[in-house]
């Protein structure tokens, strides 16, 4: 069945309301600028739904202000000394033209090199780069599953990598399929840990219950630390759809 979208004004918020078949109202608020989104049952009324915004008001306006204070990086324009960032370090881009296979290495501490071919665009030295993302990112998912599932006591039947313009990660509990976003292989390599614990521990409690962070305290006691160092990572230049 189709959603049905509405806006509301409740406390001087624009709400969108996405209706559709389920049991109980989900409250969001997103990047980049604190968009506020409410999927709700179908049988719900707009009164209703007004109640329970209102009754969060003050956790959606720090969720806002949040937003509005964290660093942004400008869009990448892959041209020579940019900076970009890999595992939470920041690199200085070095772009070297060759007749050979394209490459991206990194040099000292400090330097990300990316070999492409002469005349390379920037759309095509970003393709580059983002293929080297992946294949690093696809590299360190393995040994984490292989350490966590059997201390959670689950298993994943699939995983995979995409872009996540909302999240950093996402679990199909019913297929148990986990999504990693592309974007964590930018961050420190605590905070993919912590997105992939979360979403394995999604096989035991679907919701973001007291259950749930209960079970996120006992698996991994510091995961509010590296929730909020997460949040708090410069956001990539994005071209936010909700």
């Amino acid at each position: 069945m189709s959603t049905e979208r509405t806006v509301l004004e409740i406390g001087g918020l624009q709400v969108e309301v996405v209706r559709k078949a389920i049991k109980n109202l989900h409250l969001g608020v997103y990047p980049p600028d604190g968009h506020v989104r409410v999927a709700a049952p179908r049988v719900m009324g707009d009164e209703a739904v007004r109640l329970a915004v209102i009754s969060r008001l003050g956790w959606i306006r720090r969720q806002q202000a949040r937003f509005a204070g964290q660093a942004r990086q400008s869009e990448r324009e892959m041209v020579h000394g940019e900076s970009h960032y890999y595992l939470g370090v920041r690199y200085r881009l070095l772009i070297e033209e060759a007749d050979a296979p394209s490459q991206v290495r990194v040099h000292g501490g400090n330097k990300l090199v990316l070999q492409v071919r002469p005349g390379a665009d920037a759309a095509k030295r970003r393709a580059v780069l983002d293929a080297w993302y992946r294949r690093e990112l696809k590299e360190r998912i393995p040994p984490l599953l292989a350490k966590w599932q059997p201390i959670i006591g689950v298993e994943v039947a699939a995983w995979g990598v995409k872009r996540m313009k909302t999240r950093w990660g996402a679990c199909n509990v019913a297929a148990r399929r986990i999504w990693l976003n592309l974007e964590l292989i930018k961050k420190p390599p605590h905070c993919l840990e912590y997105v992939l614990v979360h979403e394995l521990v999604h096989l035991l409690e679907r919701h973001h219950s007291d259950r749930f962070r209960k079970l996120m305290d006992h698996f991994l006691p510091q995961w509010q630390l590296y929730r909020d160092e997460l949040n708090r990572a410069p956001l990539a230049h994005e071209e936010w759809e909700y």
